[in-house]
């Protein structure tokens, strides 16, 4: 299967024109000699120089920059050799695809011969502009393969604690839920240190260590951490698909003797506590105890190679980490410290011998996401006493991550330290209602216990919680921050999108958005850092687009549809028992599951395969994917009811007020009305998706069921809006979904729009009442529907419910519930939920106006089309694509909009315009008289590669 690459010589008549045009509007001649075409940026697999890839078909993009207009590939050669040297020789070359006549610049599949595991690879490609102007070759690029195959990882065993030594009194901690009468002491499976010291006798030229946790590890090299990774590796569900790390660590090892040394937490993996007692979730959720493996492959100056690992030959010890759980937190006795454990010469006679493990596991693949990493640091903003006379500190923001301590107090002394999201409204103390421990059963708290000798520095290693404040217990000075610090900990995603507007309080939106998200990235898309940490599949899909705007999600995506997939349970039929589907479980990965993935959850394993291809242009997730979208799409026709309206759905979550025991019908929508309205629009990806994989007959099913669920659709929900000669679906989240997937009849859709305009203005007096499934599009929908003003409105109202109310509020990232908070003692649920985040995807795709499009994806073809309130004066956006970075910077002064637009290389911009904007449009100061030459509708105006001020009146 082959991307759809927009052919943009199909219409010499268009080209013809365009080029004529942009002579005039540019000033520039056409180039006739040597063509200035510089690579910018050069990716395998979307990365720069990988290493430790295991695809056998790696896929190769660059991103050109060059001057003047209009400007695109014809063709590339790429050639692949085993070094440099070899490049020039195209005998010696593994792969030489000559020169091939293609636009295709992002995601080239490799298809010479088998890449064998460990072997590095050099590339390098040259290409051909629109007039057949060759580039130079590229600087030459590398990568390598990963170990690929289970047999590969040697000689090497796992190993896990055999004894556990712990004699700390403080290894103990209280775990209780809600449900529960009384707290029970637990201690859980213990941190373990592993050690070995090996001699190397000759000079090494690379030495190359790959190490697979299950939970989370560090490792050490004479004394010194390996990397700067921290909570690794990402979690997964660990019985089927883990994930090993490959560090270079030729520079650290040397000559002589080496000590090696591991220490290993519980992470995910070994999570026997929390949860437990849920009776909603099952008993035993631990994978086992904390296990290893590590394999270091040492090349040596004269060509001998020789591999050293774990086995049953290491060292084990426990030490001063004498409790670890991802909910609960670190206690670090820092009398049971073992310095120099890691070291050359350390006396290990007293330590044991680790048990060599068998751990349930079916696959090993190398990690292909960014690491998790301590990205920032935070000093405390305000420290003041609460009312129990102890310290707070207030960092200002709310993060994830832990405390960095550096105390001085006598042998034995306890300090701890309760992170909190939140105070009580009067501010006189901190509030755990979001933190305390009800549904996992242990409050965030970080304990250190001091050894006495001067001044202690202390940071934790296997838990992360989610906070702004802190309280502080056994100090003897006042916090300042010389003491602690709050660091921000994540996975490290690549930024990519920029946006900010002349409204403060939008650009304020933007950055609670982004906070949201990036706290809760930690391997997996989280719901929240804090009570949580658990990957709903409901709340992955909810921000997708907005995180694909802003974030590089190429990777991480792929590796949570693993997630996804490796969760998938048989299930039987709703209609038909006797059919089982595999079917993923609300959350991924993880054994707390919850039940089987209602629609509007379950629909994230279509959408994220989708928005993935929509963003980036790879359809290889689409094909990898096919099979379980397909299955699990037949799974939820099966709840189809007599009405043709699926029986199925979780609903709205979250909207104004709603608590679905105390006040459920504040979710004014019914979950089957807004779970259909998701299907529908699946339905349809899924229609594309066959086509892509050539699969006729379920792409004709696909058609007919989703027309049959448009009709039935309708004639359910489509009713007046009582009182007046609007109509409208029942409730605002039902409308706005029907407006998004194009389900209002096209002669309807004006009474719909003020069906819902009424319902936000005249009963809800300007104010949204959608829950994450509305408020994703409502602001988007009105302002494509001419009500950009009202959109701005109802996020901007200082008055409950609106975003701008969260603000006022004090919240510095989105809480999960939508409740009027200075009537409540304190904040409860989570305060960092990132399914919020996703209606702040209109500042890019409403406000800047850019969208891909799915006829040719990853922004190969984009749209710019603004939708201005009259509020706002000035946006800025840029978004870095597969292709480069497009640019969109616009000002709107009375009715004169101006816009700033930069179009990259090898790409191509549809600007929408009005019969009242063709009349009077500009492009770089020249008139645009006749767009119908350059689309046969007449539509929109098409401008390739290059930059352009574009005027219009509006």
């Amino acid at each position: 299967m082959k991307n759809n690459i927009l052919n943009l010589t199909s219409s010499c008549l268009i080209k013809a024109t365009l080029c004529l045009f942009l002579v005039a509007v540019t000033g520039c001649k056409q180039e006739t000699e040597e063509n200035s075409l510089a690579f910018s940026k050069i990716t395998t697999d979307y990365k720069v120089n990988p290493t430790a890839i295991e695809n056998e078909k790696p896929q190769f993009s660059w991103v050109v920059q060059t001057e003047g207009h209009n400007k695109s590939q014809s063709a590339y050669h790429i050639m692949v050799a085993t070094s440099k040297e070899k490049l020039g020789d195209a005998t010696a070359a593994v792969w030489d695809t000559k020169k091939v006549e293609s636009e295709q610049s992002a995601f080239v599949d490799y298809a010479g011969n088998a890449l064998e595991p460990l072997q590095t690879y050099f590339w390098k490609v040259k290409i051909w502009d629109e007039k057949g102007n060759p580039s130079a070759w590229s600087p030459v690029q590398q990568f390598t393969m990963g170990l690929m195959d289970e047999n590969n990882w040697g000689q090497s065993k796992w190993i896990t604690l055999n004894k556990d030594t712990r004699k700390s009194p403080h290894r103990f901690r209280d775990y209780k839920t809600g449900k529960m009468n009384a707290p029970l002491p637990v201690e859980g499976f213990a941190a373990s240190y592993f050690r070995k010291e090996t001699k190397i006798d000759k000079e090494v030229v690379s030495a190359q260590a790959y190490i697979c946790g299950l939970g989370y590890y560090e490792l050490y090299l004479n004394g010194n951490k390996v990397g700067d990774h921290v909570l690794d590796p990402a979690p997964s569900n660990y019985d089927k698909q883990a994930y090993y790390v490959n560090y270079d660590i030729t520079e650290q090892i040397k000559s002589g003797d080496n000590a090696f040394g591991i220490i290993m937490g519980n992470g995910f993996y070994g999570q026997n506590i929390s949860w437990k007692n849920d009776p909603e979730s099952e008993k035993d959720l631990a994978y086992g105890a904390p296990t290893v493996k590590l394999m270091v492959k040492m090349t040596y100056a004269d060509g001998s190679q020789e591999d050293f690992f774990t086995d049953g030959t290491w060292k084990e010890a426990t030490g001063p980490i004498v409790f670890n759980n991802i909910y609960g937190g670190d206690t670090y006795d820092a009398r049971y410290e073992i310095n120099g454990w890691n070291t050359v010469g350390y006396n290990d006679q007293s330590w044991g011998s680790p048990k060599v493990a068998s751990p349930k596991l079916n696959k090993i693949s190398a990690q292909q996401i960014p690491p998790i990493k301590k990205l920032r640091e935070l000093e405390p903003q305000k420290v003041f006493k609460g009312a129990d006379g102890e310290w707070i500190v207030d960092f200002g923001q709310n993060i994830a991550g832990w405390v960095k301590l550096q105390v001085q107090e006598a042998e034995g002394q306890l300090v701890e330290v309760i992170a909190t999201e939140a105070l009580r409204t009067d501010g006189s103390d901190i509030f755990q209602g979001s933190t305390g421990g009800g549904a996992n059963g242990m409050p965030q708290i970080y304990r250190y216990i001091c050894k006495g000798d001067g001044t202690e520095s202390w940071e934790p290693k296997f838990s992360y919680h989610g906070f702004r404040y802190a309280k502080v217990k056994g100090v003897s000075t006042k916090p300042d921050g010389q003491m602690i610090k709050a660091v921000l900990v994540a996975t490290d995603i690549g930024k990519t999108g920029r946006f900010t507007t002349s409204d403060e309080l939008l650009n304020q939106m933007h950055s609670i958005s982004k906070w949201t998200i990036e706290d809760n990235l930690h391997g997996i898309p989280e719901d929240c850092p804090a009570r949580e940490k658990c990957g709903w599949l409901g709340d992955a899909h909810a921000f997708a687009e907005y995180a694909l705007y802003n974030y590089d999600m190429y990777d991480f995506y792929k590796k949570y549809m693993e997630d996804i997939r490796t969760q998938m349970r048989p299930t039987k039929g709703h209609n038909d028992p006797d059919i089982k589907f595999q079917v993923p479980t609300m959350i991924a990965p993880g054994k707390r599951t919850s039940t089987y993935a209602k629609i509007d959850w379950g629909v994230a394993t279509m959408y994220l395969p989708w928005y993935n291809y929509l963003y980036y242009g790879d359809d290889t997730i689409i094909e990898e994917y096919y099979d379980e979208m397909k299955n699990l799409t037949q799974f939820y026709l099966n709840f189809k009811g007599e009405n043709g309206i699926m029986q199925d759905g979780m609903g709205d979550w979250c909207p104004p007020l709603w608590d679905r025991r105390k006040n459920p019908g504040a979710m004014e929508t019914d979950p089957i009305i807004s779970a259909n309205a998701y299907f529908y629009d699946v339905l349809g990806i899924m229609e594309r998706f066959a086509q892509m994989n050539n699969d006729p007959v379920f792409e004709a099913e696909m058609k007919a069921e989703k027309e049959a669920l448009l009709a039935a659709f309708n004639r359910e929900y489509l009713k007046p809006k009582p009182g007046t000669e609007h109509q409208w679906y029942l409730s605002q989240t039902a409308t706005v979904q029907a407006l998004q997937f194009g389900m209002v009849p096209e002669a309807d859709i004006e009474t719909v729009v003020n069906g819902l305009v009424h319902d936000i203005v005249e009963v809800k007096g300007g104010h949204h009442a959608t829950g994450i499934h509305g408020n994703r599009y409502i602001y988007t929908v009105l302002a494509k529907h001419g009500k950009a003003d009202l959109a701005h409105e109802i996020l901007t109202t200082p008055e409950f419910p609106s975003q701008a109310y969260q603000i006022k509020s004090g919240f510095t990232t989105w809480p999960e519930r939508q409740f009027i908070w200075e009537e409540m003692e304190g904040p409860t649920n989570s305060l960092n939920h990132p399914m919020h985040s996703g209606f702040a995807a209109y500042f890019f795709e409403a406000l800047g106006g850019l969208k891909p499009t799915a006829e040719h994806a990853g922004f190969k073809t984009f749209t710019v089309n603004p939708m201005a309130p009259s509020h706002i004066t000035s946006n800025e956006i840029s978004v870095d694509t597969p292709y480069g970075t497009i640019e969109n910077n616009w000002t709107l002064k009375g009715n004169v909009f101006e816009m700033d637009l930069a179009v990259p290389f090898n790409s191509k911009a549809l600007l929408p315009l009005t019969e009242k904007e063709k009349e009077n449009l500009t492009i770089n100061g020249e008139n645009w008289q006749d767009i119908s030459k350059l689309h046969s509708d007449g539509n929109y105006v098409s401008l390739g590669s290059g930059t352009y001020k574009i005027r219009y009146t509006k």
